[in-house]
C-alpha cells in the first residue's frame, strides 16, 4: 500500500526564502505571541513567542523550475510562515498529513504545471491522495487552506 507523505518547503528553498521571499521582499521576522501559525518549513503549528515570518512563496514556480516546464498563468504566489530562522525541519514522528483537522482543498496539477482539478476533503488522508494520483495524468498535489486558499504543502508520487 502506497502513503502519501507531505513535503516541506526545502531547506535550500527556505535559505533563499530568509533573504527574499519569491516576491523579492526581505525577511520581517516578528515573535509569534500566541503561536499556532502554520509553519511550512516543519510542517507543524508554532508555539508562543516563537520567531518566525510570513513571506512570499510560489510553489508551483518553484516546481516548473525544478522540472523545466512553464507554468503560465497557474503560477501563483502566496503567504506562508516559516520559522524565521533555519529549523530542523519536520520531526521524525510528525504526522504525514499536518494541519489535517480542517476542510481542506487537494488541487491536483499536470506534469506541464496546469491545474487538473480540485477536490474538497474533510481531512487530507492517504485515500484523498490515492483518488488524485489514480490519474495518471496527475504530478504533483497541493494541500491548501479552504479558509485563506493558503498553501500548506505539497504530495507527489514516491
Amino acid at each position: 500500500m502506497t502513503t502519501y507523505t507531505a513535503r516541506p518547503i526545502a531547506p535550500p528553498v527556505l535559505k533563499e526564502l530568509r533573504t527574499a521571499d519569491d516576491a523579492g521582499r526581505p525577511l520581517s521576522p516578528f515573535t509569534d505571541e500566541e503561536g499556532g501559525a502554520p509553519l511550512r518549513c516543519c510542517l507543524r503549528r508554532s508555539g508562543p513567542r516563537e520567531r518566525i515570518a510570513l513571506v512570499s512563496y510560489a510553489p508551483l514556480r518553484r516546481w516548473a523550475a525544478e522540472t523545466g516546464v512553464d507554468p503560465g498563468a497557474y503560477d501563483e504566489q502566496g503567504p506562508v510562515f516559516i520559522h524565521a530562522e533555519e529549523c530542523a525541519g519536520p520531526d521524525g514522528d510528525s504526522d504525514s498529513h499536518p494541519f489535517a483537522n480542517a476542510h481542506r482543498t487537494v488541487r491536483r496539477y499536470s506534469a506541464d504545471g496546469r491545474i487538473l482539478g480540485g477536490r474538497l476533503v474533510d481531512a487530507p488522508d492517504d485515500e484523498a491522495f490515492r483518488n488524485a494520483f489514480d490519474d495518471p495524468a496527475v504530478a504533483l498535489v497541493h494541500v491548501r487552506a479552504v479558509e485563506y486558499g493558503c498553501f500548506l504543502y505539497e504530495v507527489r508520487r514516491s
